[in-house]
């Protein structure tokens, strides 16, 4: 599992590297994207924790079969350590977001680089849920680039919900295993 999701994310990233080449004029038209500061950061945090919680509200809320994604998610974070799940979900959000919003959205627009994101998440389109949730948060991601201009804030936002909603699968399969269910 890990090797196919790091080869993944490393296809990701040599994707936007070649297309980053053919699209762009030069390298600072590339890098004006990220937009560095506080604002930009603290508009992707704050984005990011509003669906992590609301997720979680829903996860609570909803039947479990809503959330169901074939049980990839936990077999991805359910036993990695806490800096293991930081590195994965930064590799997962600068490979993603800079495909999708620095190269996709950049060049050919906000609904391109949305269906595009929502497309290439193939493991959720099991679950009529599931697809709704990946829509949405694509076209909110999508949104927060368009209003900052910043692919900081995109990938602030992404990292924090794989982050934290990592943790949150990797703190009910210890409390599982403890409770021995």
């Amino acid at each position: 599992m890990s090797f196919h999701l790091y080869a993944t994310q490393i296809v990701l990233l040599t994707i936007s590297l070649f297309l980053g080449i053919f699209l762009f004029e030069d390298i600072i038209s590339f890098i004006n994207q990220f937009n560095v500061n506080f604002r930009t950061a603290l508009i992707g945090l704050s984005f990011g924790l509003a669906v992590v919680i609301l997720d979680i509200i829903l996860m609570k809320k909803l039947p479990a079969s809503f959330y169901d994604d074939g049980g990839i998610n936990e077999r991805i974070f359910s036993k990695r350590k806490l800096g293991e799940i930081a590195f994965l979900s930064l590799l997962i959000a600068l490979s993603e977001e800079i495909l999708f919003r620095g190269i996709i959205q950049f060049q050919f627009g906000f609904i391109i680089a949305s269906v595009t994101f929502a497309v290439v998440h193939i493991r959720y389109w099991k679950n009529g849920f599931l697809i709704i949730n990946i829509i949405a948060l694509s076209l909110l991601i999508g949104f927060v680039y368009e209003w900052t201009s910043s692919l900081f804030a995109t990938i602030i936002m992404h990292f924090t919900i794989d982050f934290l909603l990592g943790c949150h699968i990797r703190i009910q399969s210890v409390k599982k295993s403890r409770d021995g269910s």
